[in-house]
């Protein structure tokens, strides 16, 4: 399980929030550290597990009250991080799960964010090439396609080193007609020794 954040980075859309209730859509989020709120109702919560709190709220004030007018769950609980349990505040628009799911579903949630983070990273899609919403659904289904291709590549190689590696050699070896398999063989381990020079098109793999 990856580990957790310290802090909420996001921002808590509250407009986007309302219009996923109103459609019947369930959701699980961060609680933002300055959420100010009134508490509507305690709910009873496990004695000695890791819910220190579970309560029906509203939002306070003209702005947050307007943009969600309806009451929320708000759920604290003590989560895993680092090996060290902290203390975490999570808002849903469920009232029939238990307090303990409300915290499980966060951290499935947050395997998803890790996922999508690392596509950035690896595959380079932190910026768009079109901002319609078909040239970002085809720049997404182009990632995943080719991370799947080479989790399948990495596999069908029997590749054991680092998977920034192995994107790096691919990517490079696309500018030459090269048996990719026989070119991972020979440079899948960190004992052989590989140059990548500046531009792709100048790659230098020595034996091929």
């Amino acid at each position: 399980m990856p580990p957790l954040p310290n802090a909420c980075k996001g921002y808590l859309d509250l407009e986007h929030m309302a219009a996923l209730s109103s459609r019947g859509v369930f959701w699980v989020t961060r609680a933002k550290e300055n959420l100010a709120y009134e508490v509507l109702e305690q709910r009873a919560r496990p004695k000695g597990g890791k819910i220190l709190k579970d309560q029906e709220i509203v939002l306070k004030y003209y702005t947050p009250r307007k943009a969600y007018s309806e009451k929320l769950r708000l759920v604290v609980a003590l989560v895993e991080v680092d090996g060290q349990e902290r203390e975490m505040t999570f808002l849903t628009n469920h009232f029939s799960w238990s307090a303990q799911s409300v915290a499980d579903l966060y951290r499935c949630r947050w395997n998803i964010e890790v996922f999508f983070k690392t596509l950035k990273q690896t595959l380079q899609i932190a910026d768009f090439l079109g901002y319609s919403a078909n040239a970002v659904r085809w720049q997404i289904w182009i990632a995943l396609l080719s991370e799947l291709l080479l989790r399948f590549i990495a596999w069908r190689s029997q590749w054991s080193s680092a998977f920034v590696r192995l994107l790096t050699i691919v990517r490079a070896a696309l500018w030459r007609r090269w048996q990719i398999l026989d070119l991972l063989a020979c440079y899948g381990t960190a004992r052989n020794a590989f140059r990548i020079r500046p531009q792709p098109e100048q790659a230098y793999f020595a034996g091929f």
